[in-house]
């Protein structure tokens, strides 16, 4: 099972280079990141996600990071 707490944590420290959809399991997207990192347009998407995983509530991210559990 994936924490909220520690994928919150990746994207505030590590959310420009994608370490943190490593660890939710989206990896396509982890690469893009560290792809585009230069441009810093993934800085940009990590503050907002970040946001959006500290206000999401723990059922919301089981269902969509934990397949329901």
């Amino acid at each position: 099972m994936k924490s909220k707490l520690t994928a919150t944590i990746l994207t505030f420290f590590f959310g420009g280079i994608g370490i943190h959809k490593f660890y939710l399991g989206k990896s396509t997207q982890g690469i893009l990141y560290i792809l585009f990192c230069w441009t810093l347009i993934p800085t940009i998407l990590a503050f907002f996600e970040f946001f959006g995983l500290l206000f999401m509530s723990d059922h919301s991210f089981n269902v969509k990071y934990n397949n329901g559990f």
